[in-house]
This record gives C-alpha cells, structure tokens and sequence, in this order.
C-alpha cells in the first residue's frame, strides 16, 4: 500500500499539498504541535486519557476544517489581505491645518 503524495512545487507557483495553500501548511503544523504539547500537558497534570483524547480530537477536528476552510476561501495571500485591511482606519482625521501648510511649503521649494 505504498501512497505517492505529491507536492506541486513548480516556479512562481504557491505550495500546495492535499488543498492546502502556501502558509496554511504552516498554521496546520503549528496547531499540530500546539495540540501534542496540550495533550503532553494534561496527561502530566492527571486529566483522564480518554477525556483528554477527547478534548485533543475535537480541537483537532475543528483545527482541520477550519484551516482548510481558510485555505479554500481566502487563497495563497487573501488572509493576509483580509487582516491588513481590517487595520486601515475608515477614516483620517486632521484637527489642524499645519500638516497641509507644511507640505505646500515643501512642495515650493
């Protein structure tokens, strides 16, 4: 039962495995991770092993689909779009006029 898993890492394209897009690969590996170190966690701390398993499965679980929802929706960068767009102000506010009047008299010169 040998598997082949390929990896689609062509020139100026993004990489992409099993619909996973460019940095969601990484956020699905770090949540991995985070999950192994939880479980390591509350099995040292005395959490009962099928509790904590359960616990660990349905973060995991909800781990999975929602970074392969993210990678589905927003793309290679459209994450990272979103989130800069979220932090542009809707609006500038000026209370003076000093800013204006200084720009024209460096334009001038």
């Amino acid at each position: 039962m040998n598997t082949v898993y390929e990896i689609n890492k062509g020139i100026n394209k993004p990489l992409e495995f099993k619909g996973l897009k460019a940095q969601y690969i990484a956020y699905l590996a770090a949540g991995l991770v985070g999950l192994l170190i939880l479980f390591a966690v509350a099995y040292v701390a005395g959490v009962p092993v099928y509790l904590s398993l359960a616990i660990i499965a349905t973060l995991g679980y909800v781990l999975f689909s929602t970074v392969f929802r993210y990678s589905k929706r927003y793309g290679e960068h459209g994450l990272m779009k979103e989130a800069a767009y979220r932090q542009v102000p809707p609006a500038v506010t000026c209370s003076s006029r000093k800013l204006f009047v200084a720009l024209g008299t460096a334009a001038r010169k």
